[in-house]
């Protein structure tokens, strides 16, 4: 017996990821190996994952990479500007551990950009990194949005067609009208 994974064919996209993950990063390898085509581009802003046909793009940020005064980084205006640049913008955080700096410098960013467009989605290791962009990626591509509202139609006019409220509805239309 066939599985629904085995007929259902593997997604595939295009990823344009920025040339500082193009070495010795596990995310860019983990893309490579499920098949997804990897450009690589000095335009786009460091640390970023761009998906052309979904709308979407990723900044990665470790908080052990910045210096020890967050606010000397720059990395609010690095935010700031991807925001403005991608309407759908979303911040991986990745942080393995919450440690109390971590914390505080996602608080800061959560207060900063509060009423953004930025979403920000804390990760803890390259496969949560990779499950979360894709997952986020394939829902927002056309033919799965397309798929995802379809479903949500049926599932909203089966809700409406069984519940009682309609039923009552129904039955004080036809009382009415027989009178």
């Amino acid at each position: 017996m066939t599985t629904y994974e085995e007929t259902t064919p593997r997604w595939r996209t295009t990823i344009i990821l920025s040339t500082s993950l193009q070495q010795n990063h596990d995310t860019n390898r983990m893309l490579s190996m499920q098949q997804h085509r990897i450009r690589l581009s000095d335009s786009v802003e460091s640390g970023a994952f761009i998906f052309p046909l979904s709308g979407v793009a990723f900044l990665l940020v470790d908080p052990q990479d910045l210096p020890e005064r967050f606010e000397e980084s720059g990395l609010t205006e690095r935010i700031k500007t991807f925001v403005e640049v991608h309407r759908n913008s979303f911040l991986l955080f990745y942080a393995p551990f919450n440690g109390e700096r971590e914390l505080e410098i996602l608080s800061v960013i959560q207060h900063r950009f509060f009423g953004s467009n930025l979403r920000i989605l804390p990760v803890r290791n390259n496969v949560d990194i990779v499950r979360g962009m894709l997952t986020i990626a394939k829902a927002t591509s056309k033919p799965y949005v397309d798929s995802i509202l379809n479903r949500m139609a049926l599932a909203r006019a089966q809700i409406v067609e069984s519940s009682p409220v309609w039923e009552m509805l129904k039955d004080l239309i036809s009382s009415h009208t027989s009178v």
